[in-house]
């Protein structure tokens, strides 16, 4: 596809008329869904949609009150985050801050070509802003019509601007997809190789298993950091680079304190590897085998902590709680074969480089580039 030209061949010399967005949709809030029950389960039939990143709150039992978006897709408005999801599936709402987005037209207008025109719009929040934003913001921002007075050849320019798109979206979702079941797949395949209970194997101490090096550890503050190219560690991984280095070699690093130890957004247990300096905000642990450092890197990250965290407000994983962590210790060669399993679906989940989530980012990459393309259309004196 060449760009403007591929546009403006799609245009054939039709005029592009810039409407008012509450000329081209209609909306509602979802007041005549609103779910009653809180009684929430994955084995009942219908989603019940919230505003926000969660979006899927649950599912409920409930079989009145249902939009049928099956049958009539809508695009959900998000009021506070500017965000908008496409919603081809029957569903009960929970939040008045929601949208509801229909064609006013469907005749004059497809919905989903105002749907990817949404997502070219940048978001107009700031931090902390809880503002509607619908009735008097994003219904008088104007969309591009092509062809409006020749409603059927408009429809055939709007059909093809979503028929393109949808194919990227469409291998977006088809790799996410198949991201989730390998994390699945993942899941399932680290809980039973790290399941040990009951089982004929050894159990020792974090602490008589590995070398404490934390004593060599120095934190620097940031004012007097020299800057470089060697990494400086934290509690969740690189703070900062710098020039010099107090630690040269593979060492596993386990966070000390922080709100992550209990939250666990990011992974607590991390390898290092090569030139690198840590602060004392980071444990850092030295083995004799890569298959036994990478063996208490997946085992810690995949097991409970809190009994050995101390501190609400300041939660803190000291070294003596560290060292008495008990831990199953198969022969090495066990150790080895489960490092190798794991290390195979950490490369397809987590790489940044040569895994599924880097396709997926340049997949998205490339339906912005084109979404952007195909509906950057000439404003004019309209402008």
């Amino acid at each position: 596809m060449s760009g403007f030209g591929y546009l403006e061949r799609l245009l054939n010399g039709a005029v592009v008329e810039w409407m008012p967005l509450g000329e081209v949709t209609q909306y509602e809030q979802p007041t005549n869904y609103l779910v009653e029950s809180s009684n929430y389960s994955d084995e009942f039939a219908t989603p019940v949609l919230t505003a926000g990143k969660t979006f899927v709150l649950g599912y409920t039992d409930e079989m009145h009150g249902i939009y049928p978006a099956q049958s009539s897709p809508t695009i959900i408005f998000d009021d506070f985050t500017t965000a908008n999801k496409w919603v081809d599936f029957d569903f009960k709402a929970k939040s008045s801050a929601m949208k509801m987005i229909k064609s006013r037209d469907e005749g004059r207008f497809s919905l989903k070509y105002v749907y990817h025109w949404l997502n070219t719009l940048p978001s107009e929040q700031t931090d902390g802003d809880h503002k509607r934003h619908w009735i008097s913001n994003f219904c008088n921002k104007t969309i591009p019509i092509p062809c409006p007075e020749n409603p059927q050849k408009s429809l055939v320019i709007q059909a093809e601007i979503v028929r393109i798109l949808d194919a990227f979206t469409a291998l977006t979702a088809e790799l996410t997809a198949e991201l989730t079941a390998r994390k699945t797949q993942y899941n399932h395949y680290r809980n039973q190789l790290l399941s040990f209970e009951g089982g004929d194997v050894e159990w020792k101490t974090l602490g008589e298993v590995a070398e404490n090096l934390d004593s060599r550890r120095v934190p620097i503050t940031s004012g007097l950091r020299q800057p470089g190219n060697i990494p400086y560690y934290g509690a969740s991984g690189v703070v900062d680079y710098v020039k010099d280095f107090i630690f040269d070699g593979d060492f596993l690093l386990i966070s000390e304190d922080g709100a992550n130890l209990l939250a666990r957004s990011t992974p607590i247990a991390f390898s290092v590897s090569g030139k690198s300096w840590v602060n004392n905000h980071a444990h850092v642990l030295k083995f004799d085998t890569y298959a036994e450092r990478k063996f208490v890197e997946y085992y810690l990250n995949n097991i409970d902590l809190t009994p050995y965290i101390s501190g609400a407000a300041q939660p803190k994983l000291n070294q003596k709680n560290l060292n008495s962590i008990r831990l199953p210790w198969p022969a090495l060669a066990e150790q080895a074969r489960i490092v190798s399993i794991l290390d195979k679906f950490d490369t397809i989940t987590a790489s940044l480089t040569t895994g599924l989530p880097r396709e997926i980012a340049l997949r998205q990459k490339q339906y912005e580039y084109y979404r952007n393309l195909l509906l950057s259309f000439p404003k004019g004196d309209q402008a």
